[in-house]
């Protein structure tokens, strides 16, 4: 896919990845890439018993990651990694994934409006209460007891100057 490369973080094509750095990287498990190897999402090969991960499966991690944050579920994240396969599968499985693909648009969509909303409007009470916050004078508690320790001050002080203090 051409346009993969400016969807993702180039790394050079022959570069190789062990499943630890992956998983530290991505900040996965190691049991989330072998269930992503199990459903058919990435293929590393094999060095005796381990893994080894090309750019182009930490390219679909990254992309498959970033699917998931948005609301796709791991099928359609497995339909858009596979577009070449629908290209060649013709007209038949172009335009049915063309119309999931809109449909799945729309509803982005939506959801970033209803996210901007919800920012706007916490935002609007996050300021309503800083005002209030600023506007607080001390409780009632705290100017009754400044009162007491007035009056107990005054009293105290009162032999020594005199005069009640007002």
């Amino acid at each position: 896919m051409a346009n993969l490369s400016t969807m993702i973080q180039q790394v050079p094509p022959d570069s190789e990845f062990s499943i630890r750095d992956l998983s530290r990287e991505f900040d996965v498990t190691p049991r989330t890439l072998r269930f992503y190897e199990q459903k058919g999402m990435i293929h590393p090969t094999r060095r005796g018993a381990a893994r080894v991960y090309s750019a182009v499966d930490r390219a679909r991690i990254e992309l498959i990651l970033r699917g998931k944050r948005v609301g796709f579920a791991l099928d359609e994240i497995k339909e858009i990694l596979e577009l070449e396969a629908i290209d060649r599968g013709g007209r038949e499985r172009l335009e049915p994934a063309i119309k999931r693909f809109e449909a799945r648009i729309e509803v982005l969509k939506l959801q970033r409006e209803d996210v901007e909303r919800a920012i706007e409007e916490m935002q609007a009470g996050l300021d309503w209460m800083r005002e209030r916050l600023d506007d607080q004078g001390p409780s009632d508690s705290v100017r009754h007891r400044a009162r007491a320790f007035e009056a107990l001050a005054a009293a105290r002080l009162e032999p020594w100057t005199g005069a009640p203090l007002d």
